[in-house]
This record gives structure tokens, C-alpha cells and sequence, in this order.
């Protein structure tokens, strides 16, 4: 019967942005797209699309983000001048990428988390402070409601990631978060004391960017990233222990 079991696959359901990023590809492949190639708008694409525009959006991102798109000034979103083996092969390894692997995603969270939050310190303005308080006030008040409190909390990270000054950091961290947050919410990861004891986490980070303390701001995170980090190491599976060694 185990042997059965496993002659099984995971149903993975596909998420609207990857099925735009697939037609896309199609397009690509069958020449109707070509590189230098102007795509229609953002609203033209979420309406012939039939979804929201945050997918669109989220779609092109991520495409932008490895150059396969690129969006001009005055002149909109284009496709990048590759040639059309190499964007196939790009948009391949994109999708690849999308949130399969937890495990990989949370671990490249933690490092370019704590990197964030060092830089954050480092660099951060009397502005970021106004930021990363409002943001934080925002979480404060959601978790009192009683909300999981999800978005809010990802609100407050990115504002460290901007107050960093890092712009690709930054960039890496919109590509890594979504796929993480959906995983959240699909196993309901944040629900007990995690948002109360996550709270008391943000304000102790926060007092160390204020105080420009980069390593106690970057050991501070990882404390706080370390139970989902333990949380994603049991859900690995026990082949997947053995290749992460």
C-alpha cells in the first residue's frame, strides 16, 4: 500500500501569475512575441486576463525581476532582447522557482532578512522611523483585533528592507514573500501566540535599528525567523533532509 502511495503526485494548483507567466511563454515560443515587443497594459491584460490586477502585476514583476521583461520610460512594458531560446529557458527556471520548495524559500528569507535588518541600522532616516513605526502600529492594532495578521506583518519587514537601502535586496525579498505568506495562510502557520510573541520581536528589532545597532538588529531577526525556520526543517520531507545536507 506505501509503495502505491507513492506512485502518487502532489496536486500543486497553479496561481493566476503563473499561468499568465505560462502564457507568456507561449507567446514567446510561437513567435507572436518577439524581443523588443510592447506588451499591452496592465489594465488591457488584467481585463482579456479575467483576474486581478495584483496578478498581472505580480507576473510582470517577477519577469522584470530576471529580465525578460522591462519596462521603459514613455514607452511601457517591452520584452527583453534575447533571443527566443534564451527567454523559453529563463522563464523556465522562473517557474521552477515559484514556491515548491518552502524549505528554500524560508531559508533565503532568513539570510536576506537579517542582512535587511543589519542595513537597516546601518543606514536607516528619521523617515524610515517614521515608517517602520507606523507599520508596526499598523501590526500592533491587527494582532489586538485578533487577526492573524499576516499582510501587516510582511508591511513591516519591507519597510526594514527599505529602510536598507538595498534596492536588490528589496527586490529579492517581493520575490521570495508572496509565495511564503500563501503558504501561511494555506496551513494557517501563524495562528496561537505567534502574533503576540512576533509583536514583542518587531519592537525589540526596531529599538535596534533606532539605536543603530547592526548586529544586534541582524541577531535579533534571526531569533525571530528562527521558529519558522525550525517549522520548515520538520516539514521537509526525508529525502529532501538528505539533499539539503
Amino acid at each position: 500500500m506505501k509503495e502505491l502511495l507513492n506512485s502518487f503526485s502532489e496536486i500543486v494548483v497553479e496561481k493566476p501569475s503563473d499561468k499568465i507567466i505560462h502564457q507568456i511563454k507561449e507567446l514567446i515560443s510561437t513567435g507572436q512575441l518577439k524581443p523588443g515587443d510592447k506588451l499591452p497594459s496592465e489594465r488591457q491584460l488584467s481585463e482579456r486576463f479575467a483576474v486581478g490586477r495584483t496578478y498581472v502585476r505580480d507576473a510582470i514583476r517577477k519577469l522584470e525581476f530576471y529580465g525578460i521583461l522591462k519596462t521603459l520610460p514613455q514607452s511601457g512594458t517591452v520584452v527583453a532582447g534575447f533571443g527566443i531560446a534564451a527567454l523559453e529557458s529563463l522563464i523556465t527556471d522562473v517557474l521552477k522557482l515559484e514556491g515548491r520548495d518552502f524549505h528554500s524559500l524560508v531559508e533565503t528569507r532568513v539570510v536576506l532578512e537579517i542582512n535587511s535588518a543589519r542595513f537597516a541600522a546601518l543606514r536607516r532616516t528619521p523617515d524610515d522611523i517614521v515608517s517602520l513605526k507606523n507599520a508596526l502600529s499598523s501590526y500592533e492594532k491587527a494582532v489586538s483585533s485578533g487577526k492573524a495578521a499576516v499582510e501587516e506583518d510582511l508591511l513591516f519587514h519591507l519597510n526594514i528592507a527599505e529602510a536598507s537601502r538595498n534596492s536588490v535586496l528589496k527586490s529579492l525579498m517581493l520575490i521570495v514573500t508572496p509565495d511564503i505568506l500563501t503558504y501561511f495562510k494555506e496551513n494557517d502557520v501563524c495562528s496561537g501566540n505567534r502574533p503576540l510573541t512576533a509583536l514583542e520581536d518587531h519592537h525589540v528589532i526596531l529599538d535596534h535599528i533606532i539605536n543603530q545597532d547592526a548586529e544586534k538588529a541582524g541577531e535579533s531577526m534571526r531569533e525571530h525567523l528562527s521558529d519558522i525556520l525550525n517549522f520548515s526543517n520538520k516539514n521537509l520531507k526525508p529525502n529532501e533532509h538528505m539533499n539539503s545536507k
